[in-house]
C-alpha cells in the first residue's frame, strides 16, 4: 500500500502512544469518545483502516494489509510506549500487530473480539450495501430507506450511514471499498493463526450481553498472550465503548495507569 493511513494525531503530556483501531466499515471518529477522554493524559494516534474512512482503497483487504499501513505509520512516531486499543475487526488488527511485532508494542487493549475464526456475522449487511442504488440517493433518508429492506435494526443503519459522503457533484458514495471488502470477507472474518505470543501487558474489555468472547475462547487468548487480564462490563453489547462510555475509559484508564 503507497499511500500512508489515514489519521488524527493529539500530542499528550506523556510518553505513552494510545493508537485507536476501528471495527468493519467504521472510521477514526468511531472511536472519538475515547480520544476525547484521554487527549489531555495521553498521546492519541487515530487511524481509518484500509478500505475505510479516508484511507486508501486497496484490492486485497486482509489483516495483513492493515498491519503493514499501522506499522509504517508508527514509524513516522518517537513514543517510549506504544499501546494498541482495538475494537472488533480493529481489535483483530492489534492483536496481530502486536503477536508480529512484539518490540514494538508496549500495550494491548481488545475490545469484544477475539483471536479466533468466526462464522459469517455481516452477510446481511452487505447484501444490504450491495442493494443500495446510490444513483437514486439524494439524501441520507433516501439511503436508509433502502437499507430497511435488508437490515431492521435502526442503531446498525445509523452507524453505516455515517459513512456515506457527497461529493461536490452531489453524488453519494460510501467512504468503505465495499466491493473489496465483500470480497475479502473471509480475511475479515477469519484469523491467521500466527506461531507467536505476545507476553506483555493485555486487556480484553467484553460487554457482558455480547458473545464474541465465549469461555471456550478463553484458552486461545491465554495461549497468545499470556499476560491477558479480562473484564466484562455489564449490560452492554459488541458497541460497548459507545453504550457504556464512562465505564469503558474508566477501565481502560485503570490499566494504563498500572503499567
Amino acid at each position: 500500500m503507497a499511500e500512508p493511513l489515514h489519521y488524527r494525531y493529539t500530542e499528550g503530556g506523556n510518553d505513552y502512544l494510545l493508537v485507536l483501531i476501528h471495527g468493519l466499515f467504521g472510521s477514526l471518529d468511531n472511536l472519538s469518545v475515547i480520544q476525547r477522554h484521554f487527549k489531555d493524559k495521553v498521546s492519541i494516534l487515530a487511524i481509518d483502516l484500509p478500505d475505510h474512512g479516508k484511507s486508501p482503497h486497496v484490492d486485497n483487504f486482509s489483516l495483513s494489509v492493515c498491519m503493514s499501513g499501522l506499522i509504517s505509520l508508527l514509524d513516522q512516531f518517537s513514543h517510549k510506549k506504544i499501546g494498541l486499543l482495538g475494537h472488533s475487526l480493529g481489535g483483530k488488527v492489534a492483536m496481530l500487530t502486536a503477536l508480529t511485532y512484539p518490540e514494538r508494542i508496549d500495550d494491548l487493549i481488545v475490545a469484544d473480539i477475539a483471536p479466533v475464526s468466526y462464522p459469517p456475522r455481516h452477510t446481511d449487511i452487505i447484501t444490504a450495501l450491495q442493494n443500495v442504488s446510490l444513483e437514486q440517493v439524494h439524501s441520507r433518508v433516501d439511503a436508509d430507506k433502502q437499507l430497511q429492506v435488508g437490515i431492521k435494526e435502526a442503531g446498525v443503519r445509523q452507524f453505516l450511514l455515517k459513512s456515506l459522503a457527497e461529493n461536490d457533484k452531489g453524488q453519494w458514495y460510501w467512504r468503505f471499498h465495499l466491493d473489496d471488502l465483500a470480497a475479502h470477507y473471509d480475511q475479515i472474518k477469519g484469523w491467521p493463526e500466527p506461531d507467536a505470543i505476545f507476553d506483555k501487558p493485555c486487556l480484553f474489555i467484553k460487554g457482558s450481553q455480547s458473545d464474541y468472547i465465549t469461555v471456550a475462547m478463553q484458552p486461545t487468548i491465554q495461549h497468545y498472550f499470556p499476560k491477558a487480564k479480562a473484564h466484562i462490563i455489564d449490560n452492554a453489547g459488541h458497541w460497548l465503548h459507545a453504550e457504556k462510555p464512562t465505564t469503558f475509559n474508566r477501565v481502560v484508564e485503570k490499566h494504563i495507569l498500572n503499567l
